[in-house]
């Protein structure tokens, strides 16, 4: 069951709800006023962003001061390949670095429709190995995302493994969309309970993001990879979301293939509740969850 802290919180946001903005009239919008709205929100403290571009791929370096060998997180945002950003994410991944004891490479990938598949996983790539050519050992480094940034995390592992680079030290997957057939049952089951993705939004999405290309590639839907050989993952979900047949699914591909795969099933969370810590104890639960399983694949 969810906590009173999380209840309390709902109140609170259904309380102070104001009248809708107009509809944004185009993509552009609607990304101005998701990087506005987010990006307002102050760095935790201790904690410092510096720009960075990494082979061409820009994102945000981000660390606790001090704390220069924390384990380095490469972190892939959500927003369904097509919104949101690096610096919409910077103050969300100012507090992964505060409170899982990490540094973060916060990384804005290239967005659908200007940028189809396969621009993603060549930016999450190029990220990826950017990390490696600065010198911090495959065996220091965490892949991670949220929504679409997870299927984007495992993708990248596969298009690693497959060039032969060497592989992170594991993965954490939130809220995954790692079938972008959008078939999983739970769409139908729990539409009811996920206010904000569904099979008619993430559909749309998909086809910006494909523009024709196969949904199963391995590249896009990672659930039709071959696992095999990459590092252990860590997978949270919530049992009201559409994605929860997702997460289930990789876990499955994952285990099946002989990866060490853990999943965790919230009880009554929103999509990528994590991004509203630290309201209520279940971000503040997930965050430590990623850090414990940072500090024990990175050991």
């Amino acid at each position: 069951m969810p906590s009173e802290q999380f209840l309390a919180y709902q109140r609170q946001l259904a309380a102070s709800v104001m009248p809708p903005p107009p509809p944004p009239r185009n993509m552009r919008e609607l990304r101005t006023r998701i990087d506005e709205s987010m990006s307002q929100h102050p760095l935790a403290e201790g904690t410092t962003a510096v720009e960075v571009s990494a082979d061409g791929v820009v994102g945000f370096l981000q660390e606790r001061e001090r704390f220069a060998d924390d384990p380095l997180v490469v972190y892939f945002h959500g927003g369904a390949y097509r919104t949101a950003s690096a610096l919409a994410y910077r103050a969300y991944c100012s507090n992964l670095a505060a409170r899982a004891g990490v540094r973060v490479l916060n990384v804005h990938y290239r967005l659908a429709p200007e940028h189809p598949f396969p621009a993603a996983v060549d930016d999450a790539l190029a990220a990826y190995e950017w990390v490696l050519s600065e010198g911090t050992p495959p065996a220091r480094v965490v892949v991670a995302g949220d929504s679409a940034g997870a299927g984007l995390a495992v993708a990248a592992l596969v298009a690693a493994r497959t060039q032969g680079t060497p592989l992170p030290a594991g993965a954490v997957c939130l809220s995954p969309w790692v079938d972008l057939t959008n078939s999983g049952d739970t769409y139908r089951t729990l539409a009811g309970s996920d206010l904000i993705s569904s099979r008619d939004s993430l559909t749309e999405a998909a086809n910006l993001y494909l523009q024709g290309h196969d949904p199963t590639d391995p590249l896009v839907s990672p659930v039709f990879a071959d696992l095999g050989g990459l590092p252990p993952l860590l997978i949270l979900v919530s049992d009201a979301e559409v994605l929860l047949d997702d997460a289930r699914s990789l876990a499955q591909a994952a285990t099946a293939a002989g990866v060490d795969a853990e999943l965790f099933v919230y009880g009554g969370m929103p999509h990528v509740w994590m991004l509203h810590y630290p309201a209520f104890p279940e971000a503040t639960l997930a965050f430590d969850q990623i850090g414990a399983f940072a500090a024990r694949v990175t050991t």
